[in-house]
């Protein structure tokens, strides 16, 4: 159990480097090679896809990391803020902006870090949905 834990919690963290470069414009030719799969990371990490997590509410998705390690909370968090926000500047839907605020905050709060990325993407997102 304790190396299942390790295991997501390290697709956890590849993933957010993943999408953090892929937000900053900088990816790697060995990220863009591997043409990273969202959707199975998503199922290895949450047991669903993409898709299925976007439809859920703020509230089921908190629910789903509220049922992790308390520890790992902050982890989850961002990786969510950066997946949102990744999938809102490719689609452009609203919810999604609303999410990736949700959980950079929620991001911050957890963490205790003062991350200033992580703030100027909340004030990004707090100018489109205004």
């Amino acid at each position: 159990m304790i190396q299942d834990k390790d295991f997501t919690l390290r697709l956890i963290r590849q993933l957010t480097q993943a999408l953090e470069k892929l937000l900053l414009g900088k990816p790697e030719e060995s990220l863009m090679q591997k043409e990273l799969d969202f959707d199975s990371l998503m199922k290895d990490i949450f047991k669903i896809n993409f898709e299925d997590i976007a439809s859920k509410s703020k509230e089921e998705i908190v629910e789903i990391v509220k049922e992790r390690e308390p520890k790992d909370h902050a982890d989850y968090y961002e990786m969510l803020g950066n997946l949102f926000l990744f999938h809102y500047r490719a689609e452009g839907k609203l919810d999604f902006a609303d999410k990736a605020k949700t959980f950079y905050e929620l991001y911050l709060t957890t963490s205790g870090i003062f991350a200033m990325p992580i703030i100027n993407r909340i004030n990004e997102l707090k100018v489109v949905l205004n």
